[in-house]
């Protein structure tokens, strides 16, 4: 189906797809390991790439395409390809980017796997990478080498939801010959698309809104025909595939992410409200706010603002495990985007490995809180959040 001209939500649902020679509308799940040929002249057009087909599924598969397709139109991308995580993606772009002895900048604020996989691994082969705060692109452009050949940020940041400013980023970048990559899971394209600002490459974590119903782990990563063409050469070597029956259930979830994230922007409005006026509560974290130092950028740059909302329990490290522990509705759980409410303290679950005067350092304090707002009645979050805080 032609993109062009539709809204977002017809996107989400026809995007990439169409009725199958069986006139099936919902995609098929192709689950078969190996493709036959009828000769071998469509079999060598097909291994050296010079035809499009199917040879073997960690090479690609039809339902993984799909899901590829549809990915590439909703980011307003020429190409992209899935990965079996979302750090399956973040490692593989990477790999395929960098050679021994180049060099990263990238934002000290982000996911633990992604801060774990530049500080402890890529050293091993020989590339450094230096950690900035991305929301200040001077920092940034200083720490941007002669052997520099990425700029990796997330925006908002995980957990403490910084912004940053992507089409300066995209510039300070490209006027040194660097490649721009842009961790967008927090925000979904529904809510930004980086590339309209000139970034080079978006990587997603589908585990989260995409999938959208924690039930499905992958990764995205969105680009020009040529990159996604290198990056699919790596992938078949490292073998991160996205699996045909998880990519089905990400084609599912995706027809619903315009619904889905609406419900999960006026959740994370409301709750930061709530939680900005509760007395118990020291500092909340959420760029919908007017409070938030960088309201203005996000609201320029973002359709909505998600329903992640991070803030600090007015207490120590003890009352904050009491706070998640008396939570009824919300599950103690460490992950986000999907229907149900999730809540942790990130000392203990996604920056548990970060040594804590890195966290402080980040600003991951042992009284932050993440909330992963999910679909339901924003009135039953609070009233779960209300009664927790009362017994601290």
């Amino acid at each position: 189906m032609a993109s062009k001209g539709f809204g977002f939500s017809t996107k989400a649902v026809r995007g990439g797809e169409k009725p199958d020679s069986a006139g099936a509308v919902s995609t098929p799940i192709y689950e078969t390991s190996v493709f036959a040929f009828t000769n071998t002249k469509r079999l060598v057009e097909v291994i050296s790439e010079k035809a499009e087909g199917y040879l073997y599924t960690r090479f690609d598969n039809p339902t993984v395409r799909a899901v590829e397709r549809k990915m590439a139109v909703l980011e307003d991308a020429e190409d992209a390809a899935a990965f079996s995580s979302g750090m399956a993606a973040i490692t593989t772009t990477v790999l395929t980017l960098v050679s021994k002895g180049d060099h990263i900048v990238a934002s000290m604020d982000l996911y633990g796997g992604t801060l774990t996989f530049f500080q402890e691994v890529l050293p091993r082969f020989s590339v450094e990478v230096s950690l900035v705060d991305a929301s200040n692109l001077s920092e940034v452009e200083n720490a941007i080498q002669e052997n520099t050949r990425i700029v990796y940020v997330e925006t908002p940041t995980n957990p403490t939801l910084k912004i940053v400013d992507l089409h300066g980023l995209a510039v300070t970048a490209k006027k040194r010959g660097v490649t721009t990559v842009v961790d967008s899971t927090l925000a979904s394209p529904y809510n930004l698309q980086p590339l309209k600002f000139g970034v080079n490459v978006v990587v997603h974590s589908a585990t989260k809104y995409l999938g959208g119903h924690n039930d499905v782990t992958a990764g995205i990563v969105c680009g020009s025909k040529e990159f996604i063409q290198k990056l699919k050469r790596m992938r078949k070597i490292l073998g991160g595939t996205l699996d045909p029956v998880a990519a089905w259930l990400l084609l599912r979830g995706l027809k619903t992410l315009a619904l889905r994230m609406e419900k999960h922007n006026q959740n994370g409005m409301q709750v930061a409200k709530f939680l900005a006026r509760h007395p118990k509560v020291a500092r909340v974290y959420y760029p919908g706010l007017p409070s938030h130092p960088q309201h203005a950028l996000a609201k320029k740059q973002m359709r909505g603002y998600g329903g992640v909302v991070s803030f600090e329990i007015k207490g120590d490290f003890e009352k904050t495990v009491q706070f998640v522990e008396n939570l009824k509705l919300c599950f103690l759980a460490a992950s986000l985007g999907g229907t149900e409410t999730l809540a942790t303290q990130p000392a203990t679950s996604s920056h548990y490995f970060i040594a804590p005067e890195q966290r402080q350092k980040l600003g991951i304090t042992d009284q932050l809180v993440r909330l992963a707002l999910g679909i339901e009645d924003a009135e039953d979050i609070i009233a779960d959040l209300k009664q927790a805080l009362n017994k601290i």
